[in-house]
């Protein structure tokens, strides 16, 4: 029974996987959680390939080190990056990692336009070029890379002129009128999601991997036998490289913001 107390790792770049978290509070409440953002090297997804990998592998390593049964690697860059790496090192512990959500898109409907936002990196990487072209003869899709998005949501600027300005000119790259949907790559942009469904407009369906991860790391924990089923609510404890109070009150209004929305 020991093992079962022990929390759920979480791990990302800095507070946009609290996106992933919120939904994994949702389908496991009864497991704690530690959620670890790494904001003193936000963003992941401009740097090297290698500088990644290696933040990506420490941050694991300490959250194992802190207890963390099973680790969410809730960054695209990150598991783009490090996940296959982390799967060797680590082959019995579950871990999961993210993906942009475009098989749910492609299904979705048939033929469409679906633009893919994320940052450069994730859209670099071969395991998302491998994701995409696995759906090259269903649907159009369209690679839409983001720099300075989420230093928004790193900033806590979740809407307002700036941001929708800085987001309808990264949309007028893509002639609007012929986008179905927008999968959101990156887990800090669930939290701008208001903001690009007013500037892409209502008839665009926007999906993120969010819930899917959640479910999948359920479905593992549940495999293992590791579960937490006491009926008590858990608890979430937040830790960010940049150690200060500020970034824990982002966090902890995040979590809530994401329960509202």
């Amino acid at each position: 029974m020991e093992k079962c107390i022990k929390p759920v790792g979480v791990f990302d770049s800095g507070v946009g996987g609290i996106s992933v978290l919120r939904e994994l509070v949702k389908q496991m409440p009864g497991e704690d959680f530690i959620y670890l953002g790494d904001s003193v090297h936000a963003p992941y997804g401009t740097k090297p390939l290698d500088e990644v990998r290696k933040l990506t592998i420490d941050n694991v390593r300490f959250l194992l080190e802190k207890g963390a049964k099973s680790i969410v690697v809730a960054c695209n860059t990150a598991t783009s990056a490090a996940v296959a790496r982390l799967r060797e090192m680590y082959s019995d512990v579950p871990l999961v990692g993210i993906e942009p959500a475009i098989k749910p898109a492609v299904l979705h409907k048939k033929d469409s336009c679906i633009v893919v936002m994320a940052t450069p990196m994730t859209l670099k990487q071969e395991k998302f070029q491998k994701l995409m072209h696995n759906y090259d003869n269903m649907a159009d899709i369209v690679p839409l890379p983001c720099s300075g998005l989420m230093e928004f949501v790193e900033r806590g600027i979740l809407d307002g002129m700036e941001l929708t300005e800085y987001i309808t000119k990264l949309l007028g790259s893509v002639r609007r009128s012929r986008i179905d949907s927008i999968v959101l790559g990156c887990t800090h942009y669930p939290f701008v999601k208001d903001v690009i469904q007013r500037v892409a407009g209502n008839r665009v369906l926007i999906f993120d991997g969010g819930e899917g991860t959640a479910r999948e790391m359920k479905r593992r924990l549940s495999e293992a036998g590791l579960l937490n089923n006491s009926g008590k609510a858990g608890n979430v404890k937040f830790i960010n490289s940049l150690n200060t109070e500020e970034e824990i009150k982002l966090c902890q209004f995040l979590l809530t913001y994401g329960d509202k929305n």
